[in-house]
């Protein structure tokens, strides 16, 4: 059966290696600052004991105020499982480290987080987008959008 890591024990883990970083931790889902979240990704990977070698998914949510990217992890090896969050604030130059050298099955999502809200992903080998056309008017899963 897979488990849900607690994030609070996950964040104690993290907040040994890189202080300040953990925003808040809450169940299974953990909070990290934006500028951390590729570091954080590979600590999750390499730690022996967490081993997150699958990222499930990686999505967004506008909130209107910001937004937030979503990752979810599993480790296959352990049968774990871990929320991984980053808050985006504001509505313009919304921008995160690319966890593709991570996770090579982020390539894709984080195109089509770009394509349909508008974040980019700097360090992404091939940052376009997706599920629209090049000069597509806008993002379409934004709350302002048309």
């Amino acid at each position: 059966m897979t488990t849900a890591l607690s994030g609070r024990d996950v964040a104690q883990r993290l907040s040994d290696q890189f202080p300040n970083m953990v925003n808040l931790c809450d169940g299974s889902c953990l909070w990290v600052k934006p500028e951390a979240v590729a570091e954080v990704a590979k600590f999750l990977r390499d730690t022996p004991g967490l081993d997150f070698d699958y990222l499930a998914s990686l999505t967004a949510v506008d909130f209107w105020d910001h937004f937030d990217v979503v990752y979810h992890l599993a480790s296959l090896q352990r049968n774990h499982t871990l929320v991984l969050r980053c808050q985006l604030p504001g509505r313009q130059n919304l921008a995160l480290p690319s966890v593709v050298d991570v996770w090579r099955g982020a390539d894709l999502q984080e195109r089509e987080a770009y394509d349909m809200f508008g974040i980019q992903f700097t360090g992404h080998p091939n940052m376009k987008r997706l599920l629209t056309w090049e000069g597509f008017p806008g993002h379409p899963l934004r709350k302002d959008w048309l």
